[in-house]
């Protein structure tokens, strides 16, 4: 399952309602530098995320350096980033955008237990790139596409992440199959021509914001 070459992990496109969720975290083997897997209620391991969404918030955090603090909404929830001296180029990016933006990032999960207990899921960025209206349906449409896609997966034989999902979390992937729907409805009528898109849309949302576009375990999943 996981891959041996020093690649990088593809990067999962993963709607909000449903990475909140992914509070837990597991590795595939005992090196100490081996990568750490956030699991999906629908029965897919993630080392690295794929997200478009409108920056809605921006704030310095940090105390005695500088440490961002984005929130960023697609049609199901919110993201949360934090990006600071270990992240320069994102951290840069936090400092200059202004709200509202749309925004497409690749990162990895992050996770952590508040004093009560309750597990916090955010992200750390790896880049954050200003895109457009289009780029975002683009990806609202592509995401639910491979949603619904691991939804029915889910009871299949051999599916090892789906077994781990059921053993983990007391959720049902049928409720991030509506959602998921609910996003493809939110989509103007008009956006079957947005979402053609043209190789410009497609290399920005696909290559710039996933890192390098040359290496196919960079990038988000085709």
């Amino acid at each position: 399952m996981s891959q041996s070459a020093p690649t990088r992990e593809v990067a999962r496109r993963v709607f909000a309602s449903e990475f909140n969720d992914a509070g837990y975290t597991f590795t595939e083997s005992d090196d100490e530098r081996a990568p750490v897997y956030a699991l999906l209620p629908t029965g897919e391991s993630s080392n690295r995320v794929f997200f478009v969404g409108t920056l809605t918030e921006k704030e310095d955090v940090g105390e005695d350096s500088e440490y961002w603090r984005g929130r960023i909404v697609d049609p199901t929830g919110t993201f949360f980033v934090y990006a600071g001296q270990y992240q320069p180029e994102a951290a840069s990016k936090l400092r200059d955008l202004e709200p509202p933006a749309y925004v497409a990032v690749v990162g990895k999960p992050r996770t952590y237990e508040t004093d009560d207990g309750t597990v916090r899921v955010s992200v750390r960025p790896e880049s954050i790139t200003e895109v457009d209206a289009a780029t975002r349906d683009r990806w609202v449409a592509e995401t639910a596409t491979r949603t619904i896609e691991r939804v029915a997966a889910f009871d299949d034989d051999g599916n090892e992440y789906a077994r781990m999902a059921r053993e983990e979390y007391d959720l049902d992937p049928e409720t991030y199959k509506a959602a998921a729907l609910s996003a493809l409805e939110d989509l103007d009528e008009g956006d079957g021509d947005e979402l053609a898109g043209d190789a410009a849309d497609e290399d920005l949302a696909d290559g710039d914001a996933a890192g390098d576009a040359t290496d196919p375990a960079g990038t988000p999943e085709p």
